[in-house]
């Protein structure tokens, strides 16, 4: 396969921006595909050039499938890297690069729909001797309520295609099980378009725990896990690698877990084996694959020194891995803030608008990945987060330093963010000592109110 020399970018933001940087450390140019709210941002100022696929709403442009292929082909790109999010997972968008002789980068079709289907994945991860959380597929209440008997409750009703919480149901008694299966149900159909769901235990402590995984279809190595537990309605806010206060066995039989599943389905490219640890029962389960590069891949990078993307992008032209699992040394600790605009003292809304000042220090383990400068706008039409804060230190206390002082003096005036509240998380008892479960941030928020919190960008 030959190298690749042009590469479309079908994403917007810091992604956006992320990629750009790697291509041009690679020398490959890049073509942005923008929509119409995109055209001035700092990812157009920065690709080789920029295209316009449509207007702002995502729906007439960063998810049209043959937009984008035609972006690409009218502006001779040899590949397409979709980020994360958008079209990052879609079968549809993999399968149409192939036909028209474009490399994607990331996994084939076959494999997105392998992991992409969560019935399929959670079929894989059996035939893998992966473990899985206690529960199985469902398409009336009625099967619903016979596979609770068998399972107990508390437990989770969840869409197949879905993600970030929606179209996911708590119930806690049998009673709720009919009206909470056509909730979901509906919700699915409208976030998604697909209106199958599954049930699965509800595991009411537990650590959200990943693997990142490198493969070129035959070599199949991890990059270490990461911890994603402290999270609010199921979306990530602080990220870190490794994963504090994890058993020195179940952190291995983790990551070769994540190998196992990933050799079965022959998987190839870039990914992320997702898992839920039970705190109370001392065992883990699979949850997910995710086909993709991942938003909080930089704390990986900080502690392995690897450039993801660049391995994201050598797989996809079909050059070998050269690494063995032992070449991989992961040295330190990393954390990632995810910076959001929004107002923490009105139910977390998202706050768009005109940024003023934006400046971040320049210091000692410390990266910013963003597509914010000062007097950028940001659009309502997307998703809030618009910076990521990662530091690095020789040990967790002093990367867990070294984020306060940054978060501490930090300038982004314009619109209210969430650093008020990543403030609260890096001074809290709980969080210092590490190992929180997924629980932690709301418990936080019922003992310090958002509305009680001020600071920059508060």
């Amino acid at each position: 396969m030959p190298a690749i020399k042009r590469i479309l970018i079908a994403n917007r933001g810091e992604i956006a921006v992320r990629v750009i940087r790697t291509c041009r450390a690679l020398g490959i140019e890049t073509v942005l595909a923008v929509s119409e709210a995109d055209r001035d941002g700092l990812g157009a100022r920065l690709a080789t050039r920029s295209v316009c696929i449509g207007p702002s709403r995502s729906t007439d442009s960063y998810l049209k499938v043959g937009t984008i292929i035609e972006a690409a082909l009218g502006t001779q790109c040899d590949a397409i890297h979709p980020g994360y999010g958008f079209l990052s997972e879609n079968q549809a968008l993999a399968a149409a690069c192939d036909e028209n002789d474009i490399i994607f980068i990331g996994p084939d079709a076959v494999q997105i729909e392998a992991v992409g289907d969560k019935l399929t994945a959670r079929q894989h991860a059996i035939d893998a001797k992966v473990p899985l959380v206690p529960g199985g597929n469902v398409s009336t209440p009625q099967q619903a309520a016979a596979l609770a008997s068998e399972i107990g409750f508390p437990l989770l009703i969840k869409a197949v295609s879905g993600g970030g919480g929606r179209g996911m149901k708590r119930v806690d008694r049998v009673e709720g099980i009919e009206s909470m299966y056509d909730l979901a149900v509906s919700e699915a159909t409208a976030a998604f378009g697909d209106g199958r769901v599954y049930m699965e235990r509800l595991v009411t402590v537990g650590r959200h725990v990943e693997v990142q995984i490198l493969s070129d279809g035959k070599t199949i190595l991890h990059v270490g896990e990461r911890d994603c537990s402290v999270q609010r309605r199921y979306q990530k806010v602080v990220e870190e690698a490794p994963a504090p206060c994890l058993p020195t066995k179940m952190r291995d039989d983790i990551l070769e877990a994540a190998l196992r599943f990933s050799r079965h389905i022959g998987y190839r490219s870039l990914g992320t084996v997702e898992f839920l640890v039970d705190c109370e029962r001392d065992e883990f389960y699979f949850l997910e694959m995710n086909a993709r590069i991942q938003v909080e891949h930089p704390v990986t990078e900080a502690i392995s020194g690897m450039d993801l993307v660049a391995a994201q992008i050598a797989i996809a032209e079909g050059q070998p891995l050269t690494l063995t699992q032992s070449d991989i040394q992961l040295k330190g600790h990393s954390f990632e803030c995810r910076v959001n605009a929004e107002d923490i003292s009105a139910d977390f809304r998202p706050s768009p608008g005109q940024v003023g000042d934006v400046w971040f220090p320049s210091a000692t383990g410390l990266r910013v990945d963003t597509h914010i400068q000062s007097g950028a706008m940001i659009s309502p039409h997307y998703d809030s987060m618009i910076a990521k804060v990662i530091t690095w230190g020789e040990t967790r206390d002093i990367a867990l330093q070294r984020m306060r002082d940054i978060l501490s003096i930090c300038v982004l005036d314009g619109v209210k963010t969430n650093i008020p509240l990543h403030r609260v998380i890096l001074d809290d008892d709980d969080f210092i000592k590490g190992g929180v479960d997924t629980n932690y941030l709301g418990q936080l928020l019922e003992k310090v109110p958002a509305n009680t919190m001020t600071g920059i960008g508060g």
